[in-house]
């Protein structure tokens, strides 16, 4: 089974927060789009596989007109094997979700809504520069609601002055509706953007480490009760929602980048696609290298491995490690990881060891110090 990801490069404008890449021009909209339908046709030659999962991320997919999402996975469905109930999701940003545009988009292929609401709290928004209010992000997903059951929604926590009682309120939002999955992130000062701008000139201020542990420990606490799954450091869903698109990219599965910046991965190479639309339209145009492309060692899958398996709840299994990696990878896992487990970052079950709360919440420290450079 493989995932076809689309990345959509236009939003209507810029976040504060967001180093991903976009333009916020549609001058070249539709040549972005047969471009993307070429790239279809040019990664389907040779491929085999079965299709389970079609994302449309960004950037804003919800910017484009229904059909033109429809026209997209038209022309994936003539040129891949597609399974009989394929999980195909749409990013959103509220404002883009009218009672029109929702009741259009369940009349397509799209049977999963995953919506960029980001928080139910307007200084919050305003900080972020996101494009609607907290009254469009509630009647947007009353909307979604009349006509989809798998949605998910975004939020971001860690703000600058946040609390645990303005993340509270947003989580009650959640829970008061019984949505069926949640992402929640920890706001990130990523270069190059407004935020990192803002930080420098002291502006604002990050919020506290120890204040950001605490929202998100309080979370995970708060979503357990209300019988979410915290199948993924982000990710929270009830049984039989979680995302199969997001349990792909945890599970290593194999999955085609399609559109500029997109990534993509066979089981052994991990490619990406050119971050600007003009050289992505020209390159594909000419039937020029479009993508850059690097070839995984056995030291990098385990790496992602580890990785991958601190941050979900299917954690990361010895007996894997020895079958897949060899004795000697499995001996510096258990080397290097008991000084976590005696930490209560990390526990044990059979020969399985996944993350606590605060060891997901520092998977990355912990991973760095699992990692291999040389063996």
């Amino acid at each position: 089974m493989s995932g076809i990801y689309i990345h959509i490069p236009f939003c209507k404008q810029a976040c504060h927060y967001c180093n991903y890449h976009f333009s916020t021009s549609l001058k070249n909209k539709e040549s972005v789009i047969n471009s993307m339908i070429k790239e279809i046709e040019i990664k389907s030659i040779g491929n085999n596989d079965m299709i389970e999962t079609i994302y449309f991320g960004g950037g804003t997919p919800s910017f484009f007109d229904t059909s033109e999402i429809n026209k997209i996975i038209d022309s994936i469905s003539k040129k891949f094997k597609i399974s009989t109930n394929p999980e195909i999701t749409l990013e959103a940003n509220p404002d883009d979700l009218s009672s029109i545009k929702v009741k259009e988009l369940s009349n397509s292929f799209i049977n999963r809504l995953s919506i960029g609401i980001q928080s139910f709290n307007d200084r919050e928004l305003k900080l972020m520069n996101r494009s609607h209010n907290s009254k469009e992000a509630k009647n947007c997903i009353d909307d979604a609601l009349k006509y989809y059951d798998n949605i998910s929604i975004d939020l971001i926590f860690g703000m600058p002055d946040s609390n645990l009682k303005t993340w509270e309120s947003n989580l009650n939002y959640v829970t008061s509706l019984d949505l069926n999955h949640m992402s929640a992130y920890a706001l990130t000062i990523e270069p190059k953007t407004a935020l990192e701008s803002f930080v420098k000139k002291n502006i604002i201020k990050p919020l506290d480490e120890d204040l950001v542990f605490e929202q998100h420990e309080f979370m995970c606490n708060k979503m357990s009760k209300h019988e979410y799954i915290n199948y993924e450091l982000s990710s929270f869903a009830k049984k039989g929602y979680f995302s199969k698109n997001n349990s792909a990219y945890w599970l290593r599965k194999k999955y085609i980048g399609i559109g500029p910046s997109a990534h993509s991965f066979d089981g052994t190479y991990r490619s990406w696609n050119v971050s600007n639309n003009a050289l992505y339209i020209k390159d594909i145009t000419n039937n020029k290298m479009f993508f850059e492309k690097e070839k995984l060692s056995i030291i990098d899958k385990y790496n992602e491995y580890v990785m991958t398996g601190l941050r979900t709840y299917w954690g990361i299994s010895l007996t894997y490690l020895e079958n897949n990696f060899g004795s000697s990878y499995k001996k510096h896992f258990e080397n290097k990881v008991i000084k976590f487990v005696d930490s209560s970052l990390v526990v044990v079950n059979n020969d399985v060891f996944t993350s606590t709360i605060k060891g997901k919440f520092l998977a990355d420290g912990i991973a760095s110090e699992l990692f291999l450079i040389n063996l």
